[in-house]
């Protein structure tokens, strides 16, 4: 069957904060010069928020510019931070460091603690308000191109389609939207992104990009335990010092209480579990004593930029744009993204409507990348360029020299850092022999305050129509067992924070066979970027497909 196609001047991919801020400035900008622009959004999601996953403390700085009327139209951003504390963990105990010794960077005042799925909910209905179409439940699959290779638009996934790749009954085709330009939104290692990096070179002139994965859930405690506002970050325990990662949990409104863990996937233990040193992190003592009595009621994962500035790829293309997570905006240090995803998602609008309205838009939105180099964003990641890459020096030193690099910015001694450090290696390629590390004993969940990977899957309300073709791609189907099993003891089967990869063996322990259940994948995007022979390709499932975060 022949795909329909819908015009519009510009096609977003991804309703995220980056997405709905370009959907919006482009509408504003529309009713403020009088041009009519057509603006669509299609989400993968089964709604907006669906697949939002974050801790998350705002800046509300893009906000305010944005909306500056926010509070008077009833954005969720219901519990300014009042209390900031950052711990050092080992094992047994902690200490604290004070305040006055971290740099104003760190600092959370003036910030809010939120739900980032609830934040774009509200995104969507002010979109919605000034004329935008968004379209969730339609997963972008396949980008089109125009005769002389610019991006057209993009191809929206078919639906029922069975396992063995034949159409079903239910058959539906997918759909084309084309648009003067596209405007890829999909978040951390989209693979739509992925491709137009690869297509159009776009990582020339930049570092690899480096990632972590974030792995978090909502609790219900009790009353006596809970403080509205107050914001907890940790390092150290339970990763040992070679291993970079950390911890938040934030107190929201309603008794509630975001957690959550980040492991930064260069570590090189190829024994290690995320989802398991998150689940050994709740029961530390300065963790669990919030943590008794409570419930849980939400568990998800998603993979995290950490690249920063030197990691960001060329931003605009014949045809198009990378904006927010597509291209990696995260500041590690300050442990936010969204604020500088949103600018990005404004800026590219503001370029692309100046040349919309111009009558003879060009190919090619260089305006957009001129305006990032000289925007906030741009210098909020120049000034912590050189803190996480700093960590491969360990824990200690790493530290020390992210401190000073952070303390010399805030003090406009900057010009005495000239450097900027680099990085070297993929995540991928950090793994050791599984020979020559460790294996790692993690306690058995005790339902209480720990719990098993399938549990947790089932709170982050993820469902696939088991009828189609698996979604996670093995370029070699012999990879798993022949190379990375020997090698790393698949390593898949601890990485991924769902138990959507599994080796299983008869009775005697032959026969090994990796097996992929598709069904759990919460889209957190691990796999794709840590498997050792980058052999997993993650692809869309059918268009509302994956969790169903109800307010992540």
């Amino acid at each position: 069957m022949e795909r329909e196609s819908m015009e519009y001047d510009v096609v977003i991919v991804g309703a995220g904060p980056a997405g709905l801020s370009a959907a919006i400035r482009l509408k504003q900008l529309s009713a403020e010069q009088g041009h009519e622009v057509s603006v669509c959004v299609i989400e993968k999601g089964s709604e907006v928020g669906a697949h939002i996953l974050s801790g998350n403390v705002l800046d509300p700085r893009a906000l305010n510019e944005l909306i500056p009327d926010w509070k008077e139209k009833g954005a969720p951003l219901n519990a300014p931070v009042v209390d900031d504390r950052f711990y050092v963990l080992s094992d047994k105990g902690g200490m604290r460091i004070p305040n006055f010794l971290l740099p104003p960077l760190m600092h959370n005042s003036g910030n809010y603690a939120i739900s980032l799925g609830n934040l774009c909910r509200w995104l969507a209905t002010q979109a919605e308000e000034l004329g935008v179409e968004i379209y969730p439940g339609f997963a972008a699959a396949e980008v089109v191109y125009n005769e002389d290779g610019s991006v057209k638009g993009v191809a929206t996934g078919d639906m029922g389609i069975g396992k063995d790749g034949e159409p079903t009954d239910r058959y539906t085709p997918g759909m084309e939207l084309h648009g003067k330009y596209t405007f890829f939104a999909e978040g951390v290692r989209g693979n739509l992104s992925k491709m137009l990096m690869d297509r159009f070179d776009l990582r020339t002139d930049c570092d690899v990009q480096k990632y972590g994965i974030g792995i978090k859930e909502l609790w219900e405690i009790p009353a006596d335990k809970h403080k509205q506002g107050l914001v907890m970050h940790t390092q150290g325990w339970p990763l040992d010092s070679k291993t970079a990662g950390g911890s938040w949990m934030y107190h929201l409104e309603n008794n509630q209480v975001s957690i959550g863990f980040v492991v930064n996937l260069d570590y090189w233990n190829p024994h290690l579990s995320p989802f398991e040193e998150f689940q050994r992190f709740k029961q530390h003592p300065f963790i669990r004593k919030y943590l008794e009595g409570g419930k849980r009621i939400a568990y998800g994962a998603r993979a995290i930029n950490e690249g920063g500035f030197q990691s960001v790829p060329k931003l605009a293309f014949p045809g198009g744009a990378l904006i927010g997570c597509s291209a990696g905006f995260v500041n590690v240090p300050r442990i936010k993204g969204t604020h500088n995803a949103m600018k990005t998602g404004m800026l590219a609008a503001e370029a692309a409507f100046a040349q919309l309205k111009s009558g003879s838009p060009r190919n090619v939105l260089d305006g957009y990348e001129t305006a990032y180099k000289s925007s906030w964003v741009y210098e909020d990641l120049y000034k912590v360029r050189n803190v996480k890459p700093g960590l491969k020096w360990g824990l200690g030193l790493g530290n020390i020299h992210g401190g000073v690099q952070m303390w010399l910015h805030d003090l406009g001694l900057g010009k005495l850092l000239p450097y900027t450090l680099h990085y070297k290696k993929a995540d991928h390629e950090s793994l050791v022999p599984a020979a020559q590390a460790k294996k790692i004993a993690y306690p058995k969940p005790d339902g209480v305050i720990s719990f098993d990977r399938l549990s947790s899957v089932y709170l982050s309300n993820t469902n696939h129509e088991e009828d189609q073709p698996s979604h996670l791609k093995l370029k070699d189907p012999s990879i798993p067992i022949e190379f990375n099993l020997p090698e790393y003891d698949e390593p898949a089967q601890r990485y991924c924070p769902a138990g959507v990869y599994e080796v299983m063996r008869n009775d005697d322990g032959s026969d090994p066979r990796f097996v992929i259940n598709f069904q759990n994948c919460v889209h957190c995007k691990t796999c794709d970027i840590k498997d050792p022979k980058q052999n997993i390709v993650w692809t869309v499932p059918e268009g509302g497909g994956g969790p169903n975060y109800p307010n992540m």
